[in-house]
């Protein structure tokens, strides 16, 4: 029997049927609100190649670290909002928790994503104050 593995993302299915395809690039993001799943997921997942490889070039990092002093344990994503996108942009607001050095703490970011090539990319985002 299959073991199945609940999506990081929140969405109520398994990482193979939601998030695993685009990680894996078997399956391209269809809207900047999956893309923004997958690389929560990424990051919960330590995948730093896709969230490299998911960055506008414009504003890709030369390299990701995930591996700090103090890792941290990503324990959800909440989506404040992801309207439909305008053509080739998009945004999505979105809370995401976690814990790091035993301490809770959370990211409040409005992002911005671009259509390239018919490929979803993060570009950037702007830290919301709580």
């Amino acid at each position: 029997m299959k073991k199945t593995i609940p999506c990081p993302c929140g969405r109520p299915a398994t990482f193979d049927a939601c998030c695993g395809p685009l990680l894996s690039g078997a399956r391209l993001a269809d809207s900047p609100e999956a893309l923004m799943r997958s690389r929560y997921t990424a990051f919960a997942r330590g995948d730093a190649a896709y969230l490299l490889a998911s960055w506008h070039p414009d504003t890709r990092p030369e390299h990701l670290s995930l591996d700090d002093e103090a890792p941290m344990r990503w324990l959800g994503l909440r989506i404040c909002s992801a309207p439909p996108a305008d053509g080739d942009s998009g945004t999505v607001e979105f809370v995401a928790r976690y814990r790091s050095g035993g301490r809770p703490g959370q990211i409040h970011e409005l992002s911005r994503f671009q259509r390239v090539d018919g490929r979803w990319l993060y570009v950037d985002g702007d830290l919301r104050d709580d």
